[in-house]
């Protein structure tokens, strides 16, 4: 688990109340580009009392369940989000304006409520932040959000 913030100071999220954002497929749902479910126990355990919104910003954006894995070529997702890098899937689509309007569309979601902290899959072309970042969790770290991932 990685967390990652703006602020400076230490964040204990174990006893924080507030309202999360949490990707789909941590959940067990079945948004993950191949349709299985696979969920994050510990992630579910993190969320126990706690109010949340699910997401998937890949399906946000237009892309279908299930779907052609992709990865961001040449960068991470600031230099998606900067035009520097694309999204492109195995068979060569490129699925980059997909990635980057379901990212803003999870922004929106973002900024229209209190949102203590979102809470993102690792390794994900989207959501993660290692090995590095993409692109939605790029946008919302540019914005000052606090990430979890799992």
């Amino acid at each position: 688990m990685v967390i990652h913030s703006r602020q400076k100071e230490k964040t204990n999220f174990s006893r924080e109340p507030g309202l999360y954002l949490v990707s789909t497929c941590l959940l067990g749902l079945r948004t993950r580009y191949d349709g299985k479910i696979k969920p994050c126990a510990s992630c579910r355990e993190f969320l126990r009392d706690r109010i949340w919104i699910p997401f998937c910003p890949e399906q946000l954006g237009g892309l279908p369940t299930p779907r052609a894995a992709a990865d961001i070529n040449d960068g991470d997702g600031f230099d998606v989000l900067n035009g520097k890098a694309r999204v492109m899937t195995k068979s060569g689509l490129d699925v980059t304006a997909n990635f980057i309007a379901g990212a803003y569309q999870i922004l929106e979601i973002a900024e229209s409520q209190p949102i203590q902290a979102i809470l993102l899959k690792a390794k994900s072309p989207s959501c993660g932040m290692t090995p590095r970042f993409g692109v939605t969790a790029a946008l919302l770290h540019q914005h000052g959000f606090q990430l979890k991932e799992f």
